[in-house]
């Protein structure tokens, strides 16, 4: 009878301590596995975002040049101010004033000479030609990319703010056209202030905003 009873408890400890292990195994088993590391290539900086096709490049821009099944004469390239790019096999080849898929037509009929049905893609990596300018009182007077739609009041805070000295009402952005120079009034107070809003207007290439 004892024998029995001390069977019995022994089965029962048993059962206890196998219980734990037993359920952690299960939350083992239904638990999800770990993600794979998985790395996003893509632009990092805002001179890099993605163009349309009617983006005409400038001298400083930087190009990928990319041939299907001839990855050797790849190339990442930098127009020059002549407006030429330098690639392997071909040397040089003017890119200003061209769009993207132009100059890829430009490179494959190149190209055709040395190779058999060349396929060549372009892309615009970086925005360096579309430029504006920003001088006077603010932290980091300069020259900055033009890589998007960019307000006055973008180009002041890129710049770094302006100074405790800056005249805030009396800035001015001045655009040079086929004419005379226009120029264009900016009040940092009353736009801070949300007033006034239609005079913090879009960047256009080659304007320069002046804070005294």
């Amino acid at each position: 009878m004892t024998s029995s009873i001390f069977r019995a408890i022994a089965v029962a400890l048993t059962v206890v301590t196998a219980l734990p292990a037993a359920a952690q195994e299960k939350t083992s088993v239904a638990a999800p596995p770990l993600a794979s590391s998985v790395t996003v290539s893509g632009p990092t900086t805002a001179a890099a975002a993605v163009q349309p096709q009617s983006y005409v490049i400038g001298p400083d821009d930087v190009l990928v040049v990319s041939y299907w099944r001839d990855q050797d004469l790849s190339a990442e390239v930098v127009v020059r101010p002549d407006g030429h790019i330098s690639l392997p096999l071909l040397r040089d080849i003017l890119a200003l004033g061209l769009t993207p898929d132009e100059l890829a037509d430009r490179i494959q009929t190149r190209a055709a000479t040395y190779l058999e049905h060349p396929n060549v893609t372009v892309v615009v990596k970086q925005i360096n030609s579309r430029k504006v300018f920003i001088t006077g009182e603010v932290a980091k007077p300069g020259q900055y990319p033009l890589a998007g739609p960019t307000t006055v009041l973008q180009l002041i805070a890129m710049a770094g703010g302006v100074t405790p000295f800056a005249k805030q009402d009396r800035i001015v952005i001045m655009r040079a056209g086929g004419g005379p120079t226009a120029t264009f009034r900016f009040n940092y107070k009353n736009v801070a202030q949300m007033k006034d809003l239609d005079q913090n207007i879009l960047l256009h290439p080659g304007d320069t905003v002046l804070v005294p």
